[in-house]
């Protein structure tokens, strides 16, 4: 969080290319610790790399070297942390000058997502993607139980190699028992990119409420990231083993504004419509833009940008292939995270292969349409 009245840490690099955090000047008061992490200012002066997790205090005394978090309670109530929230240098450079930013998942790119070589291509496609449209982008990701908003290029083989899941829920476990790799779902995504001021996110498609939840209450995290954080989420409607009629009817529950680009229908990730409407069309970035600043001056959160997979990229046997996919989980007992890896494999093995293209597809189109809205977020601020 940043203090108003203080100035915070402010980075240089040494000739061998380290980083040094020098002592922050103090705040003329101290800040309520009730704050949730959305409402960081655009980036502390000289481009920090580190900022305090939502709800934790920072104060300047007795900052532990290299951190910028303090390692002694002053006031008492202030809890002495040295667990943060790691900036890259460009992210944090383009925050401070409130340049649009596009943070990205990093299961996607794991081997929890998509095989290999197809993973390194995608996470190389939606980078190029988000930059060729205007924003800088910010992978997301546990490295060395330091929750991280961008990723140097030195660790991206680190991302395309994990192998553990970490959702919002399991942030602090990760952080805590300082996990080398954990790979961010939509939900932990969503949760890093608000607390770092970073207001699009791009996925492939979230989670929702999966089928026979009636038996399972098997509802994903990310629906409740989606309505409590506030930033535009962008992709090809909902993964389509999951009931999507009732996913929609719950994110109208939690008060989730779907917006459908340049659309009438909710999409089913390789298919362009799922046949369920979307309440809402919009024609473009600034439409997106214009709907989130109103909601999120009227107090609400965050909003879920519907984007259909290109035409010449649909998937059209994929109706077939899904449905046997999902008597195959049925069979073998297949529950909760696991479904989604299971179900994808075998859409691959029955489209024999033509689905792995198309996803990574969907993922380089979803991120450009989210550099198109942070680039009219941008212009709004």
């Amino acid at each position: 969080m940043v203090y108003k009245g203080g100035k915070g840490p402010t980075v240089k690099l040494a000739a061998d290319g380290t980083r040094h955090e020098v002592a922050a000047e103090p705040p003329t008061a101290w800040p309520s610790t009730t704050g949730a992490g959305d409402a960081f200012a655009a980036g502390f002066p000289g481009g920090p790399s580190r900022r305090c997790l939502p709800g934790w205090r920072w104060p300047p005394a007795a900052s532990a070297p290299g951190t910028g978090c303090a390692t002694s309670a002053a006031p008492p109530a202030v809890l002495a942390s040295a667990v943060m929230l790691t900036i890259s240098p460009e992210v944090a450079d383009a925050l401070a000058s409130s340049r649009p930013v596009v943070a990205l998942e990093s299961t996607v790119f794991s081997t929890l997502g998509l095989p290999a070589p197809a993973n390194a291509e995608a996470l190389q496609r939606c980078l190029a993607a988000v930059r060729r449209n205007g924003a800088v982008p910010a992978l997301t990701a546990v490295l060395d139980g330091r929750p991280c908003v961008g990723v140097a290029e030195g660790d991206h083989e680190r991302i395309l190699g994990g192998s553990a899941k970490v959702a919002e829920r399991d942030l602090g476990v990760a952080v805590g028992l300082g996990w080398e790799v954990g790979c961010t779902t939509v939900s932990a995504s969503v949760a890093l990119a608000a607390a770092a001021g970073v207001a699009t996110f791009a996925t492939g498609g979230i989670g929702g409420v999966h089928r026979g939840v009636e038996l399972t209450g098997d509802v994903s995290a990310d629906l409740d990231a989606l309505a409590r954080h506030r930033v535009v989420t962008v992709s090809a409607g909902a993964k389509a083993f999951l009931d999507l009629a009732r996913t929609l009817e719950d994110l109208e529950t939690r008060s989730v504004p779907v917006l459908g680009f340049a659309t009438d229908d909710f999409p089913a990730f390789y298919a362009r419509s799922s046949g369920l409407r979307v309440p809402h069309r919009v024609e473009g970035a600034a439409a997106v833009a214009a709907v989130a600043r109103a909601r999120w001056a009227l107090g609400g959160g965050g909003l879920l940008v519907a984007n259909p997979i290109p035409v010449a990229d649909e998937l059209p046997e994929e109706a077939d292939a899904l449905a046997d996919a999902l008597a195959a989980a049925e069979a073998a007992g297949v529950r909760g995270a696991a479904v989604t890896p299971f179900v994808l494999g075998r859409i691959a093995e029955a489209t024999e292969g033509r689905s792995v293209p198309a996803n990574l597809a969907l993922a380089e189109h979803n991120a450009a349409v989210a550099a198109t809205i942070a680039v009219e977020l941008a212009r709004l601020a």
